[in-house]
């Protein structure tokens, strides 16, 4: 069998040792300051002046929207672009809030909205925003999307969940709009078993960020922000101030064992690209030869951080024989992410108007993906590649 993943992280045997030790030896677990490093270390990896570490990549999905409503860059009903080809909590938290979700369809070969699916919604719809998902490692012509979002005010964001440590030209994934999510869950570039991150540059919306984290008190900004906080707000004293709550929020805080395992797996980081990179290229060798297959286009992608490995078969009957060849060679699979979240359950209940999606639909139909992550040996490698070569 070769599964979705292997391991809950790389270099297990170390990881759950140290972590052990941590265990026993630290006197809090609550979030405190395993966290705030962590945080520290991942702004310097991505290069980002903030980093906010929360319970779950979903969590910092929801922490983003609700932020920039509280700030006032949101209102209630604004349309919200977001990539038809995601998962279920890039949609969620603009339903759950009052927004108006507004599908955009994908490049097939790209698996990813384009600067030209852009522009086409921007031209039927009145998109205040662009929650954009950077699937499986992969991502769409970034510098055109923000430079577009740029001449139409229109706020970028990235859920950037499946995609750390890609880069276009020298710049990393997740730095191109606002703000960005990250996922370390445990079938992620990175784990912490459960845990997410959101990186921004801007100011106001870190410390609203912190706030959202964190039940909308104050005690994890600066003793600066407090002050200000306090005095627009007339609190008098420190006394009042521990059970203040300035705007709406959630608990979303994660945990020092989260902390110190982000700590410990950030080393092994650089060392989990590499081998998912040479993985994907040693992959598609042999899916390139294959006729059957779409070939997938990632040329403007500088370093390619593959998630998983897609197969875009160019008809529905195909991906049932490709599927049942995985199946049979005992390799797990999963369906293109949610394929074309339009036909989502969830979709269909609370959001009544019907988009035109024929690059999602043909993935929804064509394409599944199987597991790449360091762990893969030369055999597994072997066993995939025979899968993804033409049977004459």
């Amino acid at each position: 069998m070769i599964p979705l993943m292997k391991s809950a992280f790389l270099h297990e045997y170390e990881t759950k040792k140290a972590l052990a030790d941590f265990i026993f030896n630290t006197s809090k677990l609550s979030m405190d300051r395993k966290c705030f490093e962590f945080e520290n270390e991942f702004s310097k990896y991505q290069n980002v002046k903030h980093s906010i570490l929360l319970n779950s990549g979903a969590s910092a999905n929801l922490a983003i929207i609700q932020s920039l409503l509280n700030l006032g860059r949101l209102q209630k009903e604004d349309n919200v672009g977001f990539s038809a080809i995601t998962w279920s909590t890039n949609v969620m938290p603009l339903i759950q809030l009052g927004l108006t979700p507004v599908p955009i369809d994908c490049d097939v070969a790209t698996l990813n909205v384009m600067s030209k699916q852009l522009k086409e919604a921007i031209k039927k719809e009145n998109i205040k925003a662009l929650f954009i998902t950077n699937a499986l490692g992969f991502c769409g012509d970034l510098h055109e999307i923000k430079k577009i979002c740029h001449e139409n005010n229109v706020i970028l964001l990235e859920d950037n969940c499946e995609a750390l440590g890609t880069e276009l030209k020298g710049i990393k994934t997740g730095n191109f709009g606002l703000a960005s999510s990250f996922s370390f869950f445990v079938a992620h570039h990175m784990s912490t078993i459960e845990g997410g991150m959101v990186c921004t540059n801007d100011n106001e919306l870190a410390e609203m960020l912190t706030m959202v984290r964190a039940n909308g008190w104050d005690r994890n900004l600066t003793h600066t922000q407090q002050y200000k906080l306090r005095k627009q707000q007339n609190v008098k004293s420190e006394f009042e101030a521990k059970y203040t709550f300035y705007d709406l929020a959630y608990n979303f805080r994660p945990t020092e064992i989260t902390g110190f395992i982000g700590l410990f797996q950030l080393q092994f980081l650089n060392e989990n690209i590499i081998k998912r990179e040479k993985n994907y290229f040693r992959l598609e060798a042999d899916y390139n030869l294959n006729d059957d297959f779409v070939h997938i286009n990632h040329q403007h992608i500088s370093v390619l951080s593959n998630f998983a490995y897609p197969v875009i078969c160019k008809t529905p009957v195909l991906r049932d024989f490709y599927i049942q060849q995985f199946a049979g060679a005992g390799i797990e699979v999963r369906p293109m992410i949610a394929g074309n979240i339009q036909k989502q359950p969830f979709i269909k209940k609370y959001i009544n108007k019907r988009y035109n999606l024929p690059n999602a639909d043909f993935l929804h139909t064509c394409s599944f993906y199987c597991g790449n992550y360091p762990e893969l040996t030369e055999t597994d490698l072997q066993i995939i590649s025979s899968c993804l070569t033409k049977k004459n």
